[in-house]
């Protein structure tokens, strides 16, 4: 991809460590660092889950699970934002040789990430407005937002400094068209990842 790479790190990592500390007591639980900031994610509920492995199936049916590129779950991007900075996205699509670019602490270079995408829970400001500037700064070519709390589809292409520049709601009803930049045609259909997501809550 486009995105300058990263270059690997050196010296004391507090930050990571005290992340690190609190992954290994509270399983289960997502630990991110952004803007030198430490965010704890309690575990998703179940319709997440479904709603995730739901927005699978339209990738690997488009042929992006396989030799050029892999959709994975939960792994680490490193962030340009500060020295310790990095985000876990709920799902990636990453080029094939991503292992190639790992950075450290099981975080990779954004350079091989094609979209990020997350699965709105209870720290759903996170996920539209945070990871929205961690994204863009990290030149993710499409960040996708499954808002559970309000109900749409975000997609945001175009990366520009801290923001994209251009950013779409969209609502149920509609069928969405990932940019040809992912790789392959990707249409994801609104109203049923809200569906298979509804938790009961608010969330």
């Amino acid at each position: 991809m486009s995105a300058a790479a990263v270059e690997r790190p050196y010296g004391r990592r507090p930050l990571i460590a005290e992340a690190n500390r609190l992954m290994e007591r509270n399983p289960g639980y997502r630990v991110e660092i952004i803007g030198g900031q430490i965010l704890v994610s309690p575990p998703p509920d179940g319709a997440h889950a479904v709603a995730l492995t739901d927005l699978m199936l339209p990738f690997m049916e488009a042929g992006l699970h396989g030799p050029e590129s892999k959709l994975v779950q939960g792994i680490g991007l490193w962030l340009p934002t500060g020295t310790e900075d990095y985000a876990i996205p709920d799902l990636s699509l990453v080029d094939a040789d991503y292992r190639d670019h790992l950075i450290e602490n099981n975080c990779y270079d954004p350079v091989c990430f094609r979209l990020v995408l997350e699965v709105t829970s209870s720290n759903y400001r996170s996920d539209l407005r945070t990871k929205v500037t961690a994204y863009a700064e990290a030149k993710v070519p499409v960040y996708v937002i499954v808002d559970r709390k309000h109900q749409r589809l975000h997609v945001l292409t175009e990366p520009a400094g801290d923001s994209y520049e251009k950013h779409r709601p969209h609502a149920p009803g509609e069928l969405v068209t990932l940019p040809d930049t992912v790789g392959a045609e990707v249409t994801l259909d609104v109203a049923a990842i809200l569906e298979a997501g509804r938790s009961g809550s608010d969330d």
